[in-house]
């Protein structure tokens, strides 16, 4: 009795190890401070505020629904469908829970198998009939049991495996949701600019039509030559043109942002309007916390989990595997007297399996999870450093852009000024309508750059938003529990501030 309870806990002991290396997340490239991110700009006639600010510890101004920095009603109700009606979202989440489903499945490699059998089998020996009864009946109901004890681990890095690419598969899902409401505001913004130049352009062409009536009144009176008339009535079929042209763009873009909706294109219609929104203050916090709200990074590195993980299953590979083995039932040639007690009959006992010679697929298998391992890790820090690019090229941008649209400002005052000159000469019989055509195509230029310049602004507002990762935080994957767990809880359900993220 004492050698088998010391066997016994050996066994306990054992199964409390799992061979394979253990989970240390990866170093990446984490530098101290973005690069971009400058003392706030001053204030220019147009920005009116700085476009990014640093981050305080209690500054939540990225959690939850990020677009409502933005202060735009009609845009928020558009990014409220995309979770629910976006096709893409829903393609994600069915991943997610199939992925679930399959660290469920790896879970049930912990509990024994239990099987039942019920047979008639008719048989002929081939005996002469003068000895024995050729044929016979036998009846059989059983009941078999097969448990492997998880001596080294390999059931358990394999569970581990399985949840850590159900969380990555929670992030991708994260990846995949911001992603869209990105390209939904970036679109949102960049059909409103278009409406701006619309705007812009529709008013011009008033302006010209009075120019040219005007013109072609002087012409009538003998004042101005018939040139002048070609080239008023040239600018105004020009411009007219060109506001024609926006529109094939616009309804582009319309037709998109319905399908991010997950509507048909002929269920959406936008009213055209300016944008009337400035670009809001993004809290921009150290680039050591981008790594935890980052959903694709967070997702690259629960895959270097996942595989290493995997790692362990391949050595286990080259342990024996202990199984223990349970069969009994009944089992007569005469069915009424099939459950007696005499017809019974039970096997008990444990089995090692190991294999001895396989030319090499032990060590190849621990080979190619090794490699699996350090292209995630290769993964991993490439989405680090490609999520550290996308925040200085947007901080860059709206630092940029910033100064670009107060110099345009003063371009555009400088053409409205010159225009004014010109048309004062022309009135006067000073100079020819080709100076007012000049002026005037300087002015419209800068004055459509100025709304080109707005809209890049609240788009890569939008950008570096996406960049810093919208309201998401890593601590909002599932854990352990909930991957495994039966309910059908949302991913990344957001959680009270501060709250631990458990692992597996």
């Amino acid at each position: 009795m004492s050698r088998r309870l010391a066997a016994a806990g050996l066994l306990l002991f054992a199964a409390g190890c799992a061979v394979g290396p253990n989970y240390r997340r990866p170093s990446a490239p984490v530098p101290s401070a973005f690069k971009e991110l400058a003392p706030t700009p001053t204030p220019t006639p147009v920005a009116g505020q700085a476009e990014w600010k640093a981050a305080t510890p209690r500054d939540d101004g990225l959690r939850g629904k990020w677009w409502e920095i933005f202060g735009d009603p009609e845009l928020s109700a558009l990014e409220e469908q995309v979770n629910v009606s976006n096709q893409n979202v829903a393609r994600a989440e069915a991943v997610f829970r199939g992925a679930r489903a399959a660290a469920r499945g790896a879970r049930g490699d912990f509990f024994p198998t239990v099987g039942a059998t019920a047979s008639v089998t008719r048989s002929n020996s081939g005996v002469a009939r003068s000895v024995s009864p050729g044929t016979t009946t036998q009846y059989q109901v059983s009941a078999d049991l097969s448990w492997e004890l998880d001596v080294f681990g390999r059931i358990r890095r394999n569970v581990e495996s399985n949840v850590e690419a159900a969380q990555a598969s929670a992030a991708d899902l994260e990846a995949v949701r911001l992603a869209l409401q990105a390209e939904l505001a970036v679109d949102y913004f960049l059909l409103h600019g278009l409406d701006a130049q619309k705007q812009l352009l529709d008013s011009n062409v008033a302006a010209y039509q009075t120019a040219l009536q005007l013109t072609i009144n002087r012409f009538n009176q003998g004042i101005v030559s018939g040139v002048d008339v070609a080239q008023a009535q040239t600018q105004l079929e020009t411009t007219r043109a060109q506001a024609t042209d926006l529109s094939l763009t616009r309804a582009q873009l319309e037709h998109a942002i319905a399908i991010l909706t997950g509507k048909p294109p002929a269920e959406l219609t936008i009213a055209a309007a300016p944008i009337t929104v400035t670009p809001p203050a993004v809290p921009v916090a150290l680039p050591s916390e981008l790594l935890e709200r980052r959903p694709d990074v967070a997702a690259a590195e629960r895959r270097v989990a996942a595989a290493n993980a995997q790692i362990g299953v391949a050595v286990a590979g080259f342990f024996p595997r202990l199984l223990l083995a349970a069969s009994g039932g009944y089992g007569s040639s005469t069915l009424s007297k099939l459950f007696s007690v005499p017809n019974r009959f039970w096997s008990l006992g444990p089995s090692l399996m190991e294999t001895i010679f396989e030319g090499g697929k032990r060590r190849a298998a621990k080979e190619q999870a090794e490699a699996v391992y350090d292209e995630s890790v290769a993964t991993y820090r490439e989405s680090v450093l490609a999520a550290f690019q996308a925040v200085e090229d947007n901080l860059a941008a709206l630092r940029i852009l910033d100064v670009e649209a107060g110099q345009l400002a003063d371009a555009v005052a400088a053409a409205e000024r010159s225009l004014a000159i010109a048309r004062n000469r022309y009135n006067g019989g000073v100079t020819t309508y080709l100076e007012v055509i000049t002026a005037q195509s300087a002015a419209l230029a800068n004055e459509r750059a100025a709304v080109d310049i707005l809209t890049r602004r609240m788009t890569a507002s939008v950008n570096l938003v996406a960049a810093l990762g919208g309201g998401w935080n890593a601590s909002d994957l599932p854990n352990g529990f909930e991957v495994l767990s039966r309910r059908d809880t949302a991913p990344a359900a957001p959680r009270p501030e501060g709250a631990p993220a458990d692992r597996p």
